[in-house]
């Protein structure tokens, strides 16, 4: 960006920060590629480039979450050294308003896309927006709500974005809820994580959500029983047909580069909390490689 004027580019390094695409690619990529797979298994022909703008679609979805996250709570990250050092409102990189500018125009782009596709796309990213809006605007803030903390996060976060990915190509879910409920899940135990992390910095902020609610030792279990009914819940979409059996040969394959990547930083790159937290990475690498081969596989088997 030698061309802009620094202060342009500072803003525009500044908007991009707000988005933390590091933080949400590696979900949001399989999340929306499972429910597309799902959605052309055993029917590859129908796979089209509506994949792609589905993908995009979401991705811009997600961003503008993070991005309206990150504005209005730009005040409380100012009294955190880390959190202030990635918020750029925070970090005085970018005023509040032109956050919100561009916050506004990446979710307007994203509302652009999903009305390209059918219209069960287009409702099902019309209300992940609208959640994107309503879980940290301060005027609402359900992320300071118990229980409609994690209900919000989980579906603005994995449902409707696999949901979206699905109804591109087919209206009738069926067996597939199974994987709906199993990617919720995992998003509950990701939200439960993160505020069981930030449990001391929330708590001065005064932010009143589900662990508040519940103390350390509860969030915990919880976060523990999400993730043992998650794998119940892959159990039973494999018990479902809904995975080609050569899939399996993935995480096997896949098993070293995992072991290689584990470390003591979880998916923020804070310093993991428990077993589970060290694990992060090597689990979405493992999903996206998967998910991203099923889509090569259905690719190659549809008809040119």
């Amino acid at each position: 960006m030698a061309f802009l004027s620094p202060s342009l580019s500072r803003r525009l390094a500044g908007a991009a920060r707000l988005t933390r695409w590091k933080e949400h690619l590696p979900f949001t990529v399989p999340v929306t590629l499972m429910g597309v797979n799902m959605a052309v298994a055993g029917q590859p022909a129908l796979l089209d480039a509506r994949s792609g703008l589905v993908l995009a679609a979401n991705i811009l979805a997600v961003a503008c979450a993070f991005m309206i996250n990150d504005i209005e709570d730009a005040g409380d990250d100012a009294a955190d050294p880390e959190r202030g050092a990635r918020n750029a409102i925070a970090h005085g990189d970018l005023a509040r308003s032109d956050g919100w500018l561009a916050a506004l125009l990446t979710g307007g782009l994203a509302l652009a896309l999903y009305a390209l596709m059918p219209p069960l796309v287009f409702a099902t990213g019309c209300l992940t927006l609208i959640l994107a809006v309503l879980y940290s605007w301060r005027a609402v803030r359900l992320k300071a709500i118990p229980v409609l903390d994690v209900i919000a996060h989980v579906l603005m976060l994995s449902a409707l974005l696999f949901l979206a990915g699905f109804f591109v190509y087919n209206s009738s879910p069926g067996a597939a809820w199974w994987a709906v409920v199993g990617v919720a899940l995992v998003s509950a135990y990701g939200q439960l994580y993160n505020q069981l992390r930030d449990f001391d910095l929330d708590r001065a902020a005064g932010l009143r959500n589900l662990a508040a609610l519940l103390g350390r030792a509860w969030t915990r279990r919880l976060m523990y029983v999400a993730l043992a009914l998650a794998a119940a819940c892959l159990a039973v979409t494999i018990a479902q047909g809904l995975w080609p059996a050569w899939l399996a040969i993935a995480p096997i394959i896949l098993a070293p580069a995992v072991a290689w990547r584990r470390s003591g930083r979880d998916m923020r790159g804070t310093a993991a909390i428990d077993i589970s937290g060290r694990w992060q990475w090597g689990f979405m690498l493992v999903a996206n490689l998967t998910m991203i081969a099923w889509l090569a596989a259905l690719a190659f088997a549809a008809p040119r």
